[in-house]
């Protein structure tokens, strides 16, 4: 069952470097083109390169701990970006905080009640400016998956 206490709940922030192997990587990675990923001394980041954050978090502190969710029956609902600004470049620190934003259900189909859980990772500089938030949507099913595939 899922902690619905857990809304606002945040992890500890940690720092993500923007590094210019990486971002050349992610870029070939996604089949761009760009001379703005892939020439450029300081490449700016792909829109979607914030999800490689997953890679910085330090282990044992998701936020998605003091939700409770069962992964077994867990699904990615979604995930969507804004840029407060232009995107970061190769180089920058960015400090990183997840927040639990929303937690809330809908009932299924097939699968009975469904709880979505809504979480937003703030990136700032090292300024502290807020440059770009993503916003992620996590579901857990009502039932476990079965064999012929169904939730």
């Amino acid at each position: 069952m899922v902690d619905t206490s857990a809304i606002g709940a945040t992890d500890e922030p940690f720092t993500m470097v923007v590094e210019y192997g990486k971002v050349r990587e992610f870029a070939r990675a996604t089949k761009s083109s760009s001379p703005d990923y892939l020439e450029v001394a300081s490449p700016v980041i792909p829109p979607t390169f914030l999800t490689t954050v997953s890679f910085w978090s330090p282990p044992g502190q998701s936020v998605f701990s003091k939700v409770k969710m069962d992964l077994r029956r867990l699904l990615h609902g979604g995930q969507e970006y804004t840029f407060h600004g232009p995107p970061p470049v190769a180089g920058t620190t960015l400090t990183v905080q997840t927040r639990v934003d929303d937690i809330y259900q809908k009932e299924g189909k097939r699968g009975g009640t469904m709880t979505f859980v809504i979480t937003v990772t703030e990136f700032r500089d090292e300024s502290g400016t807020l440059v770009a938030e993503a916003r992620s949507t996590a579901i857990e099913t009502g039932k476990p998956a079965t064999q012929e595939g169904g939730a």
